[in-house]
């Protein structure tokens, strides 16, 4: 297995720009994964694809505006901060954009408040603590960040939040969910198929290449993510009665097998803390018996997720089709619902 194995030639124009209007109108891609088997339908329809007993589980954590500017202390050059991850109240390891940016020196935000670097962690990555919490100043002064890719500015900031959006830390959308509308969940509400909710808050290393090329030798991201009893119980439940649990993105998928992985049994137990889990080809799913995802960058960690599932040449064969009848690609891109 070589990462270049993962590889796939996507031209810009297939990257989606803005999201779906409505929502629940982009496309949707129905793989079967033990056939290779393609079926083409909408998202709205998804309530009808699924199974009387089934557990669709979603990501509820929330993108912070976590996009700041500020200038350099005294001498006021300016620079671009995005928060990456809290480590205390007042201390962030945070993606910096600009130069001289070194320990010690003094940052100061729009609002007066000022920071002073603490750590080079390489590359733009700093360690920076400021003199008073900033959590409160993200509503006022921050924005949220969007990737690379995606060059057009929003005309509606909410579009790269979930509806279901509740706990704030995300440096990045849980992006298989921003399909869903009020719509969608009464008709699974109709269909007696049942939601959990879990919370991974998402770091910019999810969307990062990987650059060996062995990948299992690729220094894998941890994150902090929760499971509660509640959702366990439910988990349980949804498979005694020979439902399926159905994870809405990759996110939802590691937390879901982090906290199978911590249960004494095939099962699933409540789970909080950072996760390391790489999952790759040839992982074997604990919990996860279906997932809804986005399609994804070439050579990703994500790539290499839903492959382990879908298996590579499953999922390299959907991507090719997808792009020959002009699907849209990435976070604002149209789904895939993996059976």
């Amino acid at each position: 297995m070589r990462t270049s194995d993962f590889d796939y030639e996507l031209p810009p124009g297939y990257i989606a720009q803005q999201p779906a209007r409505p929502r629940d109108h982009s496309r949707l891609m129905v793989l079967d994964r033990l056939t290779g088997i393609i079926d083409h339908r909408r998202f709205y329809e998804l309530p009808g694809l699924l199974r009387e007993g089934d557990t669709l589980v979603l990501n509820e954590t929330r993108v912070l505006p976590a996009r700041l500017f500020a200038r350099k202390h005294p001498d006021g050059g300016r620079v671009e901060l995005l928060l990456l991850k809290r480590i205390d109240p007042r201390t962030w390891q945070i993606m910096v954009g600009g130069k001289g940016v070194f320990p010690g020196r003094e940052i100061e935000l729009e609002n007066g408040t000022r920071g002073v670097v603490l750590e080079d962690l390489g590359g733009p990555r700093r360690v920076i603590q400021f003199k008073s919490p900033i959590d409160n100043l993200l509503e006022d002064f921050g924005q949220v960040p969007l990737p690379p890719y995606i060059t057009e500015p929003l005309t509606d900031p909410d579009s790269y939040q979930t509806i279901f959006s509740k706990i704030p830390g995300s440096s990045a959308a849980p992006t298989a969910g921003l399909h869903f509308t009020h719509q969608v969940f009464e008709g699974l509400k109709k269909r007696q198929v049942d939601t959990a909710f879990v919370t991974l808050h998402i770091g910019l290393d999810t969307f990062a290449p990987v650059r060996e090329e062995d990948p299992s030798k690729h220094p894998i991201h941890s994150e902090w993510c929760s499971l509660s009893s509640q959702t366990a119980r439910l988990l349980k439940a949804t498979r005694a009665r020979g439902g399926r649990v159905i994870a809405v993105g990759t996110t939802a998928v590691r937390t879901l097998e982090t906290a199978a992985s911590n249960a004494d049994q095939a099962t699933v137990e409540a789970f909080e803390g950072p996760t390391d889990l790489f999952i790759l080809p040839g992982y074997s799913f604990k919990i996860v018996d279906a997932m809804i995802t986005n399609f994804h960058l070439p050579r990703s960690t994500l790539l290499m997720l839903v492959s382990a599932f879908a298996g590579l040449e499953n999922i390299l064969g959907a991507y090719e089709q997808a792009k020959q009848t002009g699907y849209r690609f990435y976070s604002f891109g149209d789904a895939m619902l993996i059976e």
